[in-house]
């Protein structure tokens, strides 16, 4: 199963191209939305800071692979709450996107990987 830059269906009336970018931003703003998430994560690979990403940048936060069968696969680095049981806020979390994705995209999610990146007190 090779990975796509982004999926191709072909509707009966023509074809639909879904870029993963789209996919990603998606999956991100349906992350952030979940009980317990403080927000996305990137780790710089340089220094290895985890920084805490807001607004536009959620699809950072988020890699989005797509097989040649148009299977998606969802990678989300996640910043939790402090104090919050972190299995249920994984099950959430991913119940969560998969619904929506695969709601918003019109095609199944085969597997979500929830990547811990820290943990913040929330005010």
């Amino acid at each position: 199963m090779a990975s796509t830059s982004n999926c191709k269906v072909n509707t009966g009336l023509g074809n639909l191209v879904i870029d993963k970018d789209v996919i990603a931003m998606y999956a991100g703003s349906s992350a952030v939305e979940c009980f317990g998430i403080v927000g996305m994560a990137s780790v710089s690979i340089t220094d290895g800071l985890v920084k805490l990403l807001k607004g536009d940048s959620l699809k950072h936060g988020v890699g989005v692979s797509i097989s040649s069968d148009n299977k998606i696969t969802v990678d989300l680095h996640i910043i939790v709450s402090y104090g919050v049981s972190i299995s249920a806020v994984t099950e959430n979390l991913i119940s969560n996107v998969k619904y929506k994705v695969e709601e918003f995209a019109g095609l199944p999610v085969e597997k979500i990987n929830v990547l811990v990146e820290g943990v913040r007190a929330i005010d």
